[in-house]
């Protein structure tokens, strides 16, 4: 007998209710705009429930990306973490059709509901959305071999490390690297690495890891600071300074994260091998490093 998964339940403006039968207002500025802020906190499946994996980070970037919008923050910390915690438990692991029960608990907040004018409205109310999605992470093929990239120009907003529902050039360089083959776009700004569509990049050369630097031209990841600290305990020199399109292509290793990748190996960019076309020694450990630290901090109780 087959067995048909409950409809996912999700959060908007106060009231809990399976997804069909959310509604936004068109009239809604992160419909009409882009106008709107949002976040992606991933939560593993532990002895202990789902737990969400470094939410204190993913915490504050929203508050900063907030704020530099001016949209007022519709909720303090604790109330965040007990609406993200709800959003799990309204969605329990075996009703995922992930396999694994990890998800992604996604935010957005946008500026609300006004008639249609660029400038900002006067007394609107923010429009707060919550939903889970399961959380598939690359297969071990990936892993074993590498992923393709391909490169292109950097041509969005400088306001990169604002963490926009406006994703139009985001979603552009994910269809490009899609209609050639690759997992993922990495793009140069002016001969220089910025990042990925989603992800942000690494490069390793000579056992040493290379990153941009902290700018409005990169979307700091929580995993920024995270691949900074697992280089720490790996004994790897870890230095972000601006990384030029030549190193790029002559990189021993190019490496992605994010929420969804975690730690993954390019091997492959523009057609052409990276290093040995192989996933090299920077990335085992900085990989290895991770799924310890996850353990470690889902199962010690930190987030």
């Amino acid at each position: 007998m087959e067995v048909t998964k409950s409809e996912p339940v999700v959060y908007l403006n106060g009231n809990w209710g399976p997804i069909s039968e959310a509604r936004v207002p068109v009239l809604d500025r992160g419909f009409i705009f882009g106008d709107g802020i949002y976040e992606v906190v991933p939560a593993y499946l532990t002895s202990n429930g789902c737990r969400p994996f470094r939410l204190e980070h993913h915490l504050a970037r929203l508050s900063r990306s907030l704020a530099k919008v001016r949209i007022a923050d519709p909720f303090s910390g604790a109330q965040w973490r007990a609406l993200i915690q709800q959003a799990l438990d309204e969605n329990p692991a075996d009703e995922r059709d992930s396999g694994s029960g990890n998800c992604l608990v996604y935010i957005q907040v946008t500026r609300g509901v006004a008639k249609r004018g660029h400038a900002f409205p006067a007394d609107t109310t923010p429009t707060v959305f919550v939903m889970c999605n399961p959380l598939v992470l690359p297969n071990p093929t990936q892993h074993e071999r590498g992923v393709a990239a391909v490169t292109a120009a950097d041509e969005r907003w400088l306001h990169c490390d604002i963490k926009s529902t406006s994703l139009l050039g985001n979603v552009l360089m994910a269809q490009y690297a899609a209609e050639n083959n690759a997992l993922e776009t990495i793009q140069l700004r002016d001969g220089y690495l910025t990042e990925a569509s989603s992800s942000n990049v690494w490069i390793a050369k000579n056992g040493r890891l290379l990153a941009p630097p902290r700018s409005n031209l990169i979307l700091e990841g929580i995993r920024y600071t995270l691949i900074e600290e697992l280089c720490q305990a790996a004994g790897i020199v870890f230095e972000a300074r601006p990384v030029s399109e030549a190193e790029v292509r002559d990189a021993d290793e190019i490496l992605l994260s994010s929420a969804t990748k975690e730690v993954l190996p390019v091997t492959l960019l523009d057609g052409k091998p990276v290093g040995d076309g192989r996933p090299g020694p920077v990335y085992k450990a900085l990989y290895a490093g991770y799924q310890q630290t996850k353990i470690r901090q889902l199962n010690g109780g930190q987030q």
